[in-house]
């Protein structure tokens, strides 16, 4: 691999920046300054910019607690993004896989796995996503059902059955919702669709991935071997 790709993957700067850096002697290979930015180097290479290190990653991902008032987003000029929470990364490549609303929190994964996104992501997957909520309305059995049978929420088909768990109900009701859908606000316009303002709501999982209860909204982690097994079995199925 290039030495400027290398050391531009792993976000030391725009390329012409990096070959900048590099001719002004200010990078090393395994401790020796290369003026070339052409130069070849193995990924298993260290390479360092004035002291330091850019140890070459293909892959990273992250499970990462959106808070609310985050935008599901790479860039934005008005607001905090999802990206902006992780200042450690390594690869500038990165972004969310889907989206959460400004206002929803929970579970979002960040990688440059274009394959993983892909397969979370397809409508024909159906992968199950997994919500708490909080609305304004009495929950019952007859929302259990609605929501079974698949909503009209104003698109051309109804939702897919979702299953609804009701935990208290009254004024103010708190539930779980799983979906195997990703349309626009869905989770929000279901509940409208039976009556019931959301108040709250956050993702606890998305396919075999559940959201860390250690993690505080804000807050990420790499993601385990047997978490990134789990989804990468998934997509063999």
């Amino acid at each position: 691999m290039r030495l400027d790709k290398l050391l531009c993957d792993m976000g030391a700067g725009s390329r012409s920046q990096v070959k900048q850096m590099i001719r002004k002697g200010l990078v090393t290979v395994d401790g020796e300054p290369v003026r070339r930015p052409e130069e070849q180097v193995e990924k298993e290479q260290r390479v360092c910019v004035e002291g330091k290190s850019f140890s070459y990653v293909d892959l990273e991902y992250y499970m990462l607690y959106k808070p609310a008032g985050c935008v599901s987003a790479c860039t934005d000029k008005r607001c905090q993004t999802v990206l902006d929470l992780i200042p450690d990364r390594k690869r500038k490549d990165l972004f969310p896989v889907g989206r959460l609303d400004k206002d929803t929190e929970g579970l979002l994964l960040i990688t440059n796995d274009g394959k993983l996104a892909h397969f979370l992501l397809s409508p024909r997957r159906h992968v199950d996503k997994t919500y708490k909520v909080r609305v304004r309305g009495e929950l019952t059995k007859d929302h259990v059902e609605a929501f079974r049978e698949g909503l009209d929420i104003g698109e051309e088909r109804p939702t897919l059955p979702a299953l609804l768990k009701i935990h208290t109900s009254g004024e103010i009701s708190e539930a779980e919702v799983t979906i195997r859908e990703g349309k626009y606000h869905q989770v929000k316009r279901m509940f409208q669709a039976v009556g019931c303002e959301v108040l709250y709501l956050k993702r606890i999982s998305m396919g075999s991935l559940r959201l860390d209860e250690s993690l505080r909204p804000g807050e990420y982690r790499a993601l385990t071997k047997e978490e990134l097994l789990g989804l990468q079995k998934e997509i063999e199925v």
